[in-house]
């Protein structure tokens, strides 16, 4: 069976720890980091080495490819790719090209990421920041108000469906009101539901449709002060899978981020318990990883529909215009086309 879970390696081939543990395991899926890349046929070995250990074709091969700061494949194994607040800026003078752009910089990128095998991408951030809020997000974020983040988030995340990448849109009900980040400490929101459902929440409402979806380590004290999102029922229940109208899958953030307290069991187990349908866990350790296996159940019921119907969005690629996507990158780059 299917373990609600997704992990992490710790370095650029597994070991045979590690290969024992997705074997007996069988996690949903790996995600991978910068520590995991070494060149292009290391990649390729390492992506067909966690398949071969799991022996399943519905194995989820994560990464988070963003653009930016936010990008674990870098030149030369992957083109440099530029932040979301590139598109922001080209929308606010031309939003139609910087719609057609970001569509076809993500088909661009979903084509790359299949080349390695990497099936889901961790994008597009729909994240809509405020004054003052924190710089996790900042220029990861497509805009300042709902409408250019949809449109762009969305153009993004069609991009990646057309070359059979899972898009997962985040950080679902919103992160870019937080004033911590979440990788170091809990940030708390105490901003009224109404103003949230009026600005953080609507990009993930408009964007409900994508098939999956991660949360985040936030504390909304409006509305459940003693959980973050991530591990909060009612958040889950009456503002995710509720207002926001998302019914697809959905996974938790990173659960060895300092945003999440206690042994890594218990914190595996409360995101499910909130409604989560995968755990994720990235830093690759091998014992928080197995701790965190202890605490997820199979995947099953409506949670593995939802997982099949993620994986179902694999099968479809469409024809595009590569040269036409690689200009329009290089003009976001202000630069010569770059090499195919």
């Amino acid at each position: 069976m299917t373990a609600s879970l997704i992990a992490g390696l710790s370095g650029i081939a597994m070991t045979d720890d590690e290969r024992r543990f997705y074997r007996d395991v069988q996690p949903a899926g790996v995600i991978l980091f910068a520590r995991n890349v070494a060149d292009r046929d290391q990649l390729k070995r390492l992506v067909d080495e966690a398949r071969d250990a799991v022996g399943r074709q519905d194995f989820l091969v994560l990464i988070d490819q963003e653009g930016g700061r936010v990008q674990r494949l870098r030149p030369p194994i992957a083109r440099s790719l530029p932040p979301a607040a590139v598109y922001a800026a080209l929308y606010a003078q031309d939003p139609e090209r910087a719609i057609r752009a970001a569509f076809a910089v993500a088909r661009l990128t979903g084509e790359e990421l299949r080349a390695f095998g990497i099936t889901m991408n961790c994008a597009p951030v729909a994240d809509l920041p405020v004054d003052g809020s924190h710089e996790i997000i900042s220029d990861r974020a497509y805009g300042s108000t709902v409408a250019e983040v949809v449109a762009l988030a969305e153009a993004v995340a069609e991009g990646y469906l057309a070359s059979g990448v899972v898009p997962v849109v985040k950080h679902i009900p919103g992160h870019g009101r937080a004033t911590a980040d979440s990788h170091l400490s809990l940030p708390v929101v105490s901003t009224s539901r109404q103003t949230l459902s009026e600005t953080d929440f609507a990009p993930f409402k408009a964007l409900a449709g994508l098939p999956a979806a991660m949360t985040a380590h936030v504390v909304y004290s409006t509305i459940d002060a003693a959980n973050p999102a991530s591990t909060s029922a009612i958040v889950t229940r009456e503002i995710i899978r509720g207002e926001i109208g998302f019914d697809n899958l959905l996974m938790s953030d990173d659960l060895s981020m300092k945003a999440l307290s206690g042994p890594m069991r218990a914190r595996a187990e409360a995101v499910i318990a909130a409604g989560s349908d995968l755990a994720l866990h990235c830093n690759g350790d091998l014992d928080e990883m197995r701790a965190a296996a202890e605490g997820v159940p199979a995947l099953e019921g409506r949670a593995a529909e939802r997982f099949a119907a993620a994986c179902s969005c694999i099968s479809r690629i469409e024809p595009y215009h590569k040269e036409e996507a690689l200009q329009l990158l290089a003009g976001l780059q202000g630069q010569q086309t770059p090499a195919v």
